[in-house]
């Protein structure tokens, strides 16, 4: 199975080449061969550590709602620790 998940871009490195993004709250750099027009702001689907698609805000913002839903039900049903913005 292969998993994409969305952040924002904060950063672009010197080189346009890398990029700093959130994934709600936890920053991790990200390569942009495949997407060298990303700006700062934008939000993005990474997929093995590689930025592979724009995605508009309200996208982003669904995908995101979406996870939020999916760590509360994981919660309810396991207990342990709920990441999603409270």
């Amino acid at each position: 199975m292969c998993l994409a998940t969305v952040a924002k871009v904060l950063e672009i490195g010197e080189d346009g080449k890398t990029a700093w993004v959130d994934f709600g709250g936890v920053k991790r750099e990200v390569r942009l061969d495949v997407l060298p027009d990303v700006k700062v702001g934008d939000y993005v689907l990474i997929h093995t550590g590689f930025a592979i698609e724009k995605v508009d805000e309200e996208t982003a913002k669904e995908i995101l709602s979406a996870w939020d839903e999916l760590f509360k039900i994981e919660k309810e049903a396991f207990g342990g620790t709920y990441y999603a913005k409270e």
